[in-house]
């Protein structure tokens, strides 16, 4: 199975909103770097809760990938996020606003799995979607 494949297999489980199915295509010990949600760090743990705060807060969650782009083991996918947030995200409060965000994910394969991921999106324009007046106000645990 090629980096692709197992890339778009994480992709299309995430998709489908089955978590349990994009983390089986996911080393345990991956490396995890999500600047605009400050995670950092390595093993499945950090990306699982990730995948469930954002499949909890958009019960609707659809994705659409806009441009796979495949070098050997490094895969980025440029995908569109959109639903209508149903619970608290990423600090902010649950006002029921649609949101729709350009992402960018590069995935970095070994064997059969993925080691490494990367995510990348504007945070800032994540809070105007969802209503957030005051960043000094969000409800950042």
């Amino acid at each position: 199975m090629s980096a692709q494949d197992i890339v778009a297999r994480f992709v299309d489980a995430l998709a489908q909103r089955d978590v349990d199915g994009a983390m089986s295509s996911v080393a345990g010990d991956v490396r995890v770097s999500i600047a605009p949600l400050h995670v950092q760090g390595t093993g499945s743990a950090a990306l699982r809760t990730v995948l469930d705060d954002l499949v909890t807060a958009f019960p609707d969650l659809l994705l659409t990938v806009q441009r796979t782009i495949a070098t050997g083991d490094v895969v980025t996918v440029q995908l569109k996020v959109e639903g209508t947030q149903a619970a608290p995200y990423a600090g902010a409060i649950n006002q029921e606003k649609h949101l729709d965000l350009d992402q960018a994910w590069r995935f970095t394969v070994d064997g059969d799995a993925v080691v490494a991921i990367d995510a990348y999106w504007c945070q800032q324009q994540l809070y105007r979607r969802l209503a957030v007046k005051r960043l000094d106000q969000l409800a950042i645990a």
